[in-house]
């Protein structure tokens, strides 16, 4: 059985409107005007990822959260998962951008990542 899915892809400015047709012989992609809209689609549609950005308590900063991303993009099932374990961290200033906060966000492989430094995190430059 052929499942169709229409997706706007999001890799370019372009904003390609692509159908996938997921099916035995695997995924067709049209719409696409690059390859990298094919990788996208076929990517969306057996296992889709995202970049998850939040935030976590700050305590000695400037303002009293920090906002953090992940290291990479994680699988879609597991942002509740890793949103659980973000919510439970609590940071102290000084921090650097770029500091790991929390190594294997959830078991996906990706690192909970701070965003911002210097007065935001009450540490002076970066």
């Amino acid at each position: 059985m052929t499942k169709t899915h229409e997706l706007i892809c999001i890799v370019c400015p372009m904003g390609c409107h692509l159908t996938a047709e997921a099916g035995p012989d695997g995924v067709k992609v049209r719409g696409n005007s690059c390859p990298r809209g094919e990788s996208y689609a076929v990517q969306e549609i057996t296992a889709p990822t995202r970049m998850l950005t939040s935030t976590v308590r700050l305590v000695g900063g400037a303002f009293p959260v920090l906002p953090v991303r992940t290291s990479r993009p994680v699988p879609k099932e597991k942002l509740f998962d890793c949103m659980r374990e973000i919510n439970a961290v609590t940071a102290e200033a000084p921090v650097r951008a770029g500091e790991v906060l929390l190594f294997d966000l959830a078991g996906t492989g990706a690192d909970l990542v701070a965003e911002a430094a210097g007065e935001v995190c009450g540490g002076g430059q970066a």
